[in-house]
């Protein structure tokens, strides 16, 4: 039990140790009970927000506070600086109130994968080194792809897989990255990387976190996946994934110039797509894309203020993109559906989901008052103060596009576009409305008083949002967009189709793959086809007839005892554990590898 009493003791109890707990309780519940255990949600984000303040009024400075020995290395599970605990501390309120949304729900599995995505997050905010990341990074992956695959439909298990396999591949990056840097340097310390001095493991572990981040060209997954997720999967995705990897690319790679002009180009890209998408949670998911963009230039550039920028922009945007996607899950709660095309006419009957959706939608538009307004300016006057100009420019432009599809179009079709709906709604539980409620209070409450947030960050700051040049332009760029929205909006309404993405070069390359397989392997096949059928059809024949008397004689009594042992022991019991899903296996498969984990750690 080396360590352990680092980890949770008087001077610091890790937030992911409360969620591993409680996903581990849950496995022993039932959905039946779910009125009696729900309450039990809101212990751990609570426990999480309690450590994280009590860090945050400690001593200043980079601490060391939990770490453990195993298999010859240091796992450093507790690294506390500045820079950790804002993403611990905005990760914490989104916890709690993700949870409260989700209180209704009586399916456990949801419950128990969010509890693992969410330590998954956490472990990775705290983590010292490139193993302790690695864990938990795979454990947010596996967590994160069982909140798509619990929807239980034919478009969320496809999604899901494709999802997997992507985070699967940028896993691999990171793993052969950090291994490689092992190797030339012997030692897996998490540090930060000089843009001047780094070396092809370096470029690899950065890949890895890039996939995490969305990164235009490998973005293809999010916009797929996310609206597949559950109705409160969905909310905690928008929160975690790609901000973690947001975290781990300031802590590891500030200052890259790739980053800068990759993340204004997916800025650009994210609100592009997002315009002409039909489904709300899509047009939402390729928002994800285009805010994480103005957070990686922010990163890219590298100066103090961009980190800042960077770092208070992540802040808000979990917020106010929770928000949405909050908004966004009632509409899907209640119609069925979160298509424009087949919404309209619901802000007389929806009163309280269209407010707090409106509420998200002016925060990631920047409207004075609202906490997205403190937040982007800061990082597009960063960009224009390091003499990144067209930077700026491109993220100016990105702002007008996230006003016109998810602050007007958005809300327009599902909310006023057509006369009052007549369809019939399901009745939203209180808890959504107090999530929503909870959030739309942190938009406006941030906006209002931005040192607040600032106090955070990871560099001090003099930064003034609320200076007459800064509103001007806001409320200049806004209204003009609204007006050209109201111009147009006849002629723009949504369509009931999907947009490939770069899933189409996706889709090419493994046709293509497919032929460039299938061609000669039909012609190994024919060769091989004759040669069996020549030689090795009768000695198969022969082996098959030596088979055939040890299976009888002693397969068919070894299996005979063991039948009869379950029949009278378990049968049942094993009936059930046999359920044919390969997510079922996955979920064992990971309980396995912790159990034999932790074994291996109380023996060493």
């Amino acid at each position: 039990m080396a360590g352990l009493e680092n980890v949770v003791g008087i001077h610091f109890v890790h937030p992911a140790i409360g969620f591993l707990a409680l996903a581990l309780v849950m496995a022993f519940l039932s959905n039946e009970t779910y009125k009696t255990w729900r309450w039990l949600l809101l212990a751990p984000p609570i426990v999480a927000i309690a450590s994280v303040v009590a860090l945050t009024l400690g001593p200043d400075g980079v601490r060391n506070l939990a770490s453990i020995p195993y298999l010859g290395q240091t796992l450093e599970l507790g690294r506390v600086d500045a820079l950790a605990l804002i993403f611990a501390d905005v990760f914490a309120i989104q916890a709690l109130i993700g949870f409260i949304y989700a209180l209704h729900v009586p399916d456990r599995g949801q419950h128990m994968a969010a509890c693992l995505y969410v330590a998954g997050g956490f472990g990775c905010v705290f983590a010292g080194d490139y193993v302790t990341l690695f864990i938990f990074w795979e454990l947010m992956s596996v967590g994160s792809v069982f909140l798509i695959w619990l929807r239980h439909t034919e478009q969320a298990t496809a999604a899901g897989f494709r999802y997997f396999l992507f985070h699967t591949f940028g896993g691999l990056f990171l793993l052969a990255g950090l291994l490689l840097r092992y190797g030339a340097i012997g030692t897996f310390a998490f540090t930060p990387v000089d843009p001047a001095t780094a070396h092809y493991y370096d470029y690899l572990i950065m890949i890895g976190f890039l996939v995490n981040a969305a990164f235009v060209p490998l973005h293809a997954w999010l916009p797929d996946a996310y609206p597949e997720a559950t109705v409160t999967g969905a909310v905690f995705m928008s929160a975690f994934t790609t901000k973690t990897a947001v975290y781990v690319l300031a802590r590891g790679f500030a200052g890259f110039e790739i980053l800068a002009v990759g993340g204004c180009i997916m800025a650009l890209y994210g609100v592009f797509y997002a315009t002409i998408e039909n489904n709300a949670r899509r047009i939402l998911s390729y928002h994800i894309v285009s805010q994480v963009g103005y957070m990686v230039c922010g990163i890219g550039i590298g100066t103090a203020m961009a980190v800042d920028g960077a770092c208070a922009h992540a802040y808000a945007h979990i917020l106010y993109k929770g928000l949405l996607f909050m908004g966004t899950g009632c509409l899907l709660y209640a119609c069925g559906t979160a298509k424009l095309s087949e919404l309209g006419g619901l802000a007389s009957r929806m009163p309280l989901v269209m407010i707090g959706y409106m509420v998200g939608a002016v925060s990631i538009s920047g409207m004075p008052l609202f906490n997205g307004f403190v937040t982007k300016t800061m990082t597009i006057a960063a960009a224009a103060e390091s003499h990144h100009t067209w930077l700026a420019l491109g993220m100016e432009l990105a702002a007008v596009g996230t006003f016109l599809s998810v602050g007007i179009k958005l809300p327009y079709f599902a909310f006023w576009a057509k006369p009052k709906s007549t369809m019939e709604l399901k009745p939203i539980p209180w808890n959504m409305y107090l999530g929503m409620g909870i959030s739309s209070f942190l938009c406006l409450f941030i906006g209002l008083f931005p040192g607040t947030l600032y106090s955070l960050l990871p560099f001090p700051t003099d930064y003034v949002p609320y200076t007459p040049w800064h509103v001007l332009q806001a409320c200049c760029l806004l209204g003009f967009t609204g007006l050209g929205f109201y111009l147009m909006r006849k002629i723009i309404p949504p369509h009931p189709s999907r947009n490939l993405d770069f899933d189409f070069l996706y889709r090419a390359v493994g046709r293509g793959f497919v032929k460039l397989v299938s061609v000669p392997a039909a012609a190994i096949d024919n060769v091989w086809t004759d040669v069996y059928e020549k030689i090795g059809l009768k000695a198969l024949i022969d082996a098959g007839r030596g088979t055939s008397v040890f299976d009888g004689k002693v397969i068919d009594g070894v299996l005979d005892g063991s039948a009869r042992s379950v029949r009278e022991v378990g049968g049942a019991t094993v009936a059930r554990g046999q359920t044919g899903r390969l997510q079922d296996y996955l979920a064992a498969a990971v309980t396995i590898g912790l159990v034999i984990f932790a074994i291996v750690w109380f023996v060493d």
